[in-house]
């Protein structure tokens, strides 16, 4: 049989900054493909003020690692089989003919910037620091079928 690549939707919030209502979301919940298809991750938002939103790769036992920064001025980026892009509420990463090694954990991250007066002070609970607004999800797994 053939490999499948199953994307498994794990959320984790990690909210900072305002405490405005802002929201992000990622999607699909569950996402099944044949090896070598192409997939896309989705992310969106709603905040008060954007000022950029990155999408970042993390495997097991490691930290994050940056894969796109983007902001209004920069609306689409690409990287070898990966492309990002970003609309007005929203950003999807493409990855075309995903591998095996493929299998991480992929977040997307919105940074908000507040005008004066309209943020909370928020401390540092870890290294993202103020102003970002984060879904940890999705994470490629390689089921074999025989």
């Amino acid at each position: 049989m053939e490999n499948m690549l199953e994307c498994v939707f794990i959320v984790l919030w990690l909210q900072f900054g305002s405490l405005s209502g802002d929201q992000v979301e990622q999607s699909p919940q569950t996402l099944r493909r044949q090896e070598g298809d192409s997939l896309s991750l989705n992310c969106s938002y709603t905040v008060s003020y954007f000022r950029g939103l990155q999408w970042y790769r993390q495997d097991p036992g490691k930290g994050p690692e940056l894969l796109f920064l983007l902001s209004s001025a920069e609306r689409e980026k690409e990287k070898e089989r990966l492309r990002a892009t970003l609309s007005k509420n929203g950003s999807s990463l493409h990855i075309t003919a995903p591998k095996p090694e493929d299998s991480a954990t992929y977040l997307c991250a919105v940074e908000t910037q507040c005008s004066p007066g309209t943020c909370m002070p928020v401390p540092k609970p870890c290294s993202w620091g103020p102003g970002l607004r984060a879904s940890l999800l999705f994470i490629l797994l390689k089921d074999i079928f025989t």
